[in-house]
């Protein structure tokens, strides 16, 4: 049985392991490298295996880093099922389309006739080189038509005679999954679990991740392996005091927002002051982004698998999401009348770093007003135009003119849905120690700072494994001692 690492080692993004045993080839996740050129350029790179060997695709959840190159695998040649919980599988279809236009866009913006440039950071583009599209709406068409199998929470499938692959809450997005697979043989029974990316324990709409209780052989992300989270609370009360202070002032709250996830944390925590008397007055709030008004409704669809506060919601008829003051804009003509509902009022729209989307008109309109906020509530990679503005840049380039920027600037951290270091080691704790681990999905300080961590709860043979490495796995004898779990490490 060999396990081998083709995305998210020794980096954070590009998500992508592959578990042999005997010719059955398990590929879990298929994600997108992101991030600046020469990681990007590596999602045009061979896979490092075959993808036609591929037998099957397990995907632990939706984000682009974890699925994203799954229609380019099947450009390749996969034809094999793949299984996700319900959740993932609509979320990645809206993910992957969106992911398909934009190369697209991308691709004809190349092929169409150069203009000088101009200095100043530009927006759309973030700084960064165009690359050609890796793949079309029509591969995502292909690999949607192979989403054949659905699991649920802790409920086996069976993948080949003797391997199982059990799905259990991450607690990270809507239907986020770690995946167990169990390799069972005559006299032998070896348990691989893959965490997927892991929520915080305190989740705003999720119940949180629940680990099955003993694994031979733990694969985990450790994305924010070295640092704790700032507080939820405090986080929530910044923002409520950042949408005050700018209704004083008559001002607009522009919000980057992503899609999947971030745009649902907003709105629930809108709705709980609007219903808690805690805004003042009834000014309106837009969500500007017709990819988060489709994540919300197939947020509404599973309302079995939200956190507690929100069930009660949709068992009393409520919407948990909606509110009277809350307008949907999902054409551009309604996009283009906001700026004539009202002054003070609050708008989400994407892109989330400002590297394209509807936020960029908004913010051209409102980023020279002193009176607005523009308020940042996700990381803003390097190169991206939110990551300008962020770090003091006086002037930028929006939709073809040069603009000072004047706009209040805020930046809240603390609604990260992924574990914190803490969060990680609760999650490790409700497990027994694995013979073998191996950490994944990190910068190298938080990859090495969570590895000393787990020395310290009795986790040993741990292991930061490179990108295409391979690993020969030791079976476990049943009612027998544990073997050298790294057999030829």
């Amino acid at each position: 049985m060999k396990l081998s690492f083709h995305g998210a080692a020794s980096c954070v993004t590009g998500s992508c392991h592959l578990l042999d045993v005997d010719g059955f080839r398990i590929l879990v996740d298929c994600g997108m490298f992101q991030g600046p050129d020469e990681i990007f350029s590596s999602n045009l790179k061979p896979f490092g295996f075959e993808p036609d060997s591929i037998s099957a695709v397990l995907l632990t959840h939706a984000h682009l880093d974890h699925c994203g190159r799954l229609p380019f695998l099947v450009r390749q040649g996969f034809r094999g099922p793949v299984v996700s919980t319900a959740p993932t599988r609509y979320l990645a279809e809206i993910v992957l389309w969106d992911s398909a236009h934009l190369q697209e866009e991308r691709t004809a913006e190349n092929s169409g006739p150069k203009k000088n440039g101009r200095k100043g950071r530009s927006s759309g583009s973030g700084g960064r080189k165009k690359h050609g599209s890796f793949y079309s709406v029509a591969d995502v068409l292909d690999a949607m038509s192979l989403f054949t199998r659905t699991a649920e929470y802790e409920v086996p499938v069976n993948l080949a005679p003797g391997i199982d692959a059990t799905f259990y809450n991450a607690g990270h997005i809507l239907g986020s999954a770690s995946i167990q697979i169990t390799v069972s043989r005559p006299g032998k029974r070896t348990r691989i679990l893959f965490s997927g990316d892991l929520g915080p324990k305190t989740h705003p709409l999720l119940a949180p991740a629940s680990p099955p209780d003993d694994s031979d052989y733990v694969v985990m992300e450790t994305t924010y392996g070295d640092r704790l989270h700032r507080s939820f609370e405090s986080s929530k009360d910044e923002l409520l005091g950042v949408l005050v202070d700018t209704y004083r002032r008559g001002g607009q709250v522009l919000v980057p927002t992503f899609a999947l996830e971030r745009a649902q944390d907003l709105l629930f925590f809108f709705r709980e002051w609007r219903d808690g008397g805690k805004l003042p007055g009834k000014e309106p709030f837009f969500l500007d982004s017709p990819m988060a008004i489709s994540v919300t409704h197939i947020y509404e669809r599973f309302p079995e698998l939200l956190d507690d506060r929100l069930k009660k919601f949709f068992q009393q008829g409520k919407d948990p999401f909606m509110f009277p003051e809350l307008q949907l804009t999902r054409s551009v003509l309604e996009s283009r009348s906001i700026k004539e509902s009202s002054a003070r009022s609050v708008v989400l729209a994407g892109s989330g770093m400002v590297s394209g989307g509807r936020i960029l008109y908004h913010l051209g309109r409102e980023i020279e007003n002193p009176r607005s906020s523009l308020v940042f509530v996700g990381y803003q990679a390097e190169g991206t135009l939110g990551r300008a503005i962020l770090e003091g840049e006086k002037t930028v380039r929006l939709l073809g003119a040069e603009k000072s920027v004047k706009i209040g600037l805020h930046s809240i951290n603390g609604f990260s849905a992924h574990a914190d270091q803490r969060d990680l080691l609760a999650w490790c704790k409700q497990m027994g120690a694995p013979e073998g681990v191996f950490l994944i999905h990190g910068e190298k300080r938080s990859l090495e700072g969570f590895r000393d961590k787990l020395s310290e709860i009795g986790w040993n043979k741990i292991r930061i494994p490179s990108l295409h490495e391979e690993v020969v796995l030791s079976e476990r004898p049943t009612g027998k001692a544990r073997p050298d779990p790294l057999e030829g490490a």
